[in-house]
């Protein structure tokens, strides 16, 4: 094998012109990050809805693009320099037995791009006429792909199945509320997968709890650095801050009183990092602050878009993609949860926002929102 062929999603390939090549280089970038961060050797060539890695490190090259979103497949392919029918067969006629033993059936899917003296059909035709074994158009034991692009042609046996979605990159910024938990990292990492450029934020309760949850969030942070070069992580206490709120509010209220909090914070955060959206990993109706209700109640704390890309999943789907994404292991960690600090066994799932308003001038949220900034902490990763 001489290299990899990638082909990137399709969702790229329909843009307008001019937006196509600003996602295909923001692609080739985190492509070439990937690669060099792992000190692979390496060549790179793009051409239309494909990307063409010349290596003699395969599997390093596969495992490199693995987290890589915007690619929807690879495959570890032959490269000839050639787009000369006679030479292609000719090639397919002395390597064939690597690829097929005896007994097994096959198929050639073969396609083009550009200008040649024969037709895709004729390609397969002539190539399936000098390999000695059987053929079975509907179901082949193996395929033989072969593409000719240009002056080039291309032939693999294999397509591994990446990540598709866009260039990390390539959507803007948003802030992402990140717990320690199973759901928010998926929905930071699926705000990724739309192109977004994801900055996390952690509310804790330490030093009234362990420091647990701080450092599964920095975990996860390194695990979804596999996916965004850098990653920047802003750590805010909110013990100190939940004590005051608890003077004040009913027990019922404080965890719709926590969120709204959160989320003027998240909106100040948002203007600092020029973020565009707030993400949180709420599923509807799965805990008592996300009733249609305490959703309504709680976005209106802040006039910045809410990203909840898990609004319509079950646990288990969740649980599938934290799989999936490498953070489940990390997310069943026991920790303190700062939103379960000084709440009831049973709080409002019907919040009233008049309510809520009452409760908030008692705290004078603009001061505890300024508090919260003077004390947050910036972590870099990448």
């Amino acid at each position: 094998m001489d290299g990899i062929l990638v082909a990137y999603s399709g969702e790229i390939f329909i843009k307008s012109e001019r937006t196509r090549r600003n996602f295909e280089r923001k692609l080739v970038d985190n492509i070439k990050h990937n690669l060099k961060a792992r000190a692979i050797e390496f060549q790179l060539k793009k051409m239309r809805g494909r990307i063409f890695i010349r290596t003699n490190q395969i599997k390093e090259v596969c495992k490199a693009l693995e987290p890589v979103f915007g690619i929807a497949w690879m495959a570890p392919c032959y490269h000839l320099s050639t787009s000369n029918l006679n030479e292609i067969v000719e090639f397919c006629r002395k390597n064939y037995k690597h690829w097929l033993n005896v007994g097994e059936k096959f198929a050639v899917d073969a396609r083009r791009e550009g200008k040649h003296p024969y037709t895709s059909q004729q390609l397969a035709r002539e190539i399936g006429n000098v390999i000695r074994r059987k053929v079975d158009l509907s179901n082949p034991d193996k395929k033989i792909y072969i593409e000719v692009r240009g002056d080039e042609t291309f032939i693999y046996l294999q397509k591994f199945n990446a990540l598709r979605g866009l260039p990390v990159g390539t959507a803007g910024k948003v802030i992402s509320l990140i717990s320690g938990g199973i759901d928010s990292p998926v929905s930071s990492i699926r705000m990724m997968k739309r192109g977004c450029e994801v900055v996390l934020l952690h509310f804790h309760s330490f030093p009234l709890v362990s420091r647990a949850s701080i450092e599964k969030v920095k975990e996860l942070a390194q695990i979804m650095r596999k996916f965004q070069k850098r990653i920047v992580l802003y750590l805010i206490p909110f013990g100190e801050i939940q004590m005051k709120i608890k003077a004040k509010v009913d027990a019922q209220y404080r965890i719709v009183i926590y969120r709204r909090l959160m989320l003027k914070i998240a909106e100040r955060i948002a203007q600092l990092e020029g973020a565009k959206a707030i993400v949180t990993g709420e599923s509807l109706a799965q805990v008592s602050s996300q009733t249609l209700q305490n959703i309504y109640v709680i976005e209106e704390a802040t006039s910045f878009p809410i990203f909840r890309p898990l609004i319509g999943m079950d646990k288990e789907e969740i649980v599938r993609e934290a799989k999936r994404f490498g953070t489940y292991e990390i997310s069943i960690r026991p920790q303190e949860d700062c939103c379960q600090l000084f709440v009831p066994r049973h709080p409002t799932t019907q919040a009233q926002l008049k309510k809520v308003l009452e409760f908030e001038k008692k705290i004078k949220v603009e001061e505890l929102v300024e508090e919260a900034l003077s004390m947050a902490e910036k972590i870099v990763i990448g």
